[in-house]
């Protein structure tokens, strides 16, 4: 998401690099850049207008301090006015004074209301709070079945009574059953339409007029662009929002929907979508957005990510065994398997400063690999993933491997290669020794040495039937991220 804008910003700052000083002439070309990316991003009109006027006046005449060139001011007045113009900080969810905090869930057909509806369930349930999904959508067909499979699946209660009942009688008892059954959060899924039309809003003011929510949240699909804005602003006309949904953020979306929701409507947006899993579902920071969308990266995110799928004690064992070069290929697997369920590759290295320049092919590439080498694990007994040295002196093991996996015994002797040189990397650095020689971000991943391309050697010297070779010295030249 946001690469394209993220494009356009980084070239409206090259217009001020080598400048003295930002002033009236040299600003010009950058703010037609700025508005230029705004427009192609979907931002509504009236918000660029403001966004681009706003950041002239706080450009011109701007003092510059030693030490920092005008191209970098402009792009902390940009960021600046990235966080107001989305709403400055994170608005939390309400929390009633008396359970159970009620929250009403609307918008338009196909913005994934009912699976924003359970993902809202997961979060507050990791959370420690005790949510119930009421399935008060009568309308569209599966809308109940699906919102049951859900919470089936994320281990949360869904309350229905059918297809017969109306919706705000659904919603009704559905809040009584919260009452008795001592919920802190119920959650009300109700039906979509293809357009706003009055008898939905009229429904909708009926279901919340049933309940009193404390919360209105409006899904909105990104994809739509400054149409966004637009709904928001209805529904809070007519029916009365507190906040916004923002999902399929990690789609095709240029990301005008985010910059123009809170401008138009006053509504905050409280949380993001960034994929179809369950789990994939964010609270949402301006602050941490404008970043991203600045090519800043996201590193609070990515923190947050990893905590909720890391364990201390895995941590203490991983770095006793890094230190004692005694990480073997069910630990790599492990590792592997902990990305997954960060999210994709692609998704978690934009998140790092200075990774949003990564191409999606060789991202792609990249993910690809890491399938390859997963499935020639598959094909090792569980001596051989716990003893890599076992391979090294047994070409009959390693051409058995590259049968099982359907791939040549020169692809897995090199996977093997890379792995030994992995493991002398990792217990160096473990040990104080920083980082020499390390082969970018790509060779921390056996066969990716460069990621995707290449850094280790091709394979044993002999062909397939030859020796492993051993991890070689530390080269004297430094590499880093530069490489990927």
């Amino acid at each position: 998401m946001f690469d394209e804008l993220s494009q356009r910003f980084e070239d409206a700052v090259k217009g001020l690099r080598g400048q003295a000083a930002i002033s009236e002439t040299n600003i010009d070309g950058a703010l037609k850049q700025v508005r230029r990316a705004l427009l192609e991003a979907d931002v509504s009109l009236p918000v660029v207008r403001e966004f681009v006027d706003e950041v002239r006046r706080r450009a011109v005449g701007a003092e510059v301090v030693r030490g920092i060139s005008p191209d970098q001011k402009f792009i902390q007045l940009v960021h600046e006015q990235l966080v107001e113009t989305m709403g400055g900080e994170n608005a939390p969810l309400a929390h009633a004074d008396t359970a159970p905090t009620v929250i009403l869930m609307a918008g338009l057909q196909g913005a994934g209301k009912t699976t924003a509806t359970a993902k809202l369930g997961l979060h507050l349930k990791e959370q420690g709070r005790r949510a119930l999904l009421v399935a008060a959508d009568v309308y569209r067909p599966a809308a109940i079945d699906q919102l049951q499979t859900l919470g089936q699946q994320i281990g949360v209660e869904v309350f229905s009574l059918g297809s017969d009942a109306t919706p705000e009688a659904i919603a009704a008892a559905g809040l009584a059953r919260g009452r008795e059954g001592g919920f802190d959060t119920v959650l009300v899924d109700t039906a979509g339409r293809l357009q706003i039309d009055t008898a939905m809003m009229q429904e909708m003011v009926r279901i919340r007029e049933a309940v009193q929510p404390h919360e209105v949240l409006l899904v909105v699909d990104a994809m739509i662009g400054q149409e966004a804005a637009e709904l928001t602003r209805a529904f809070h006309e007519q029916v009365g929002i507190t906040g916004a949904v923002l999902t399929k953020l990690d789609g095709d979306s240029r990301g005008g929907a985010a910059l123009s929701i809170r401008k138009l409507s006053g509504a905050p947006i409280k949380f993001i979508g960034t994929g179809e899993k369950v789990e994939a579902l964010q609270p949402f920071h301006p602050e941490r957005m404008a970043s991203r969308i600045l090519g800043m990266g996201d590193v609070l995110t990515l923190v947050e990510k990893a905590q909720k799928e890391v364990e201390l004690a895995d941590v203490a064992k991983m770095q006793q065994k890094l230190q004692e070069a005694t990480f073997d290929f069910s630990d790599f697997v492990q590792q592997m398997r902990l990305i997954k369920r960060m999210g994709s590759l692609g998704g978690l290295m934009k998140l790092i400063p200075g990774m949003n320049k990564i191409d999606d092919g060789m991202l792609k590439q990249g993910e690809q690999q890491l399938k390859r080498i997963e499935a020639m694990i598959g094909s090792m007994t569980q001596a051989e993933r716990e003893n890599p040295d076992l391979l090294a002196s047994a070409p009959s093991r390693r051409r058995r491997i590259a049968g099982g996996s359907g791939h040549t015994p020169a692809e897995v002797d090199k996977v093997l290669a890379d792995f030994q040189k992995m493991r002398g990397f990792m217990q160096q650095m473990s040990r104080g020794g920083g980082m020499p020689g390390m082969p970018g971000m790509g060779g921390g991943f056996p066969g990716m040495g460069g990621f995707p391309g290449g850094g280790a050697p091709a394979a044993p010297g002999r062909g397939t039937g030859g020796r492993a070779p051993r991890p070689p010295k530390p080269a004297k030249k430094r590499k880093g991220f530069g490489e990927l």
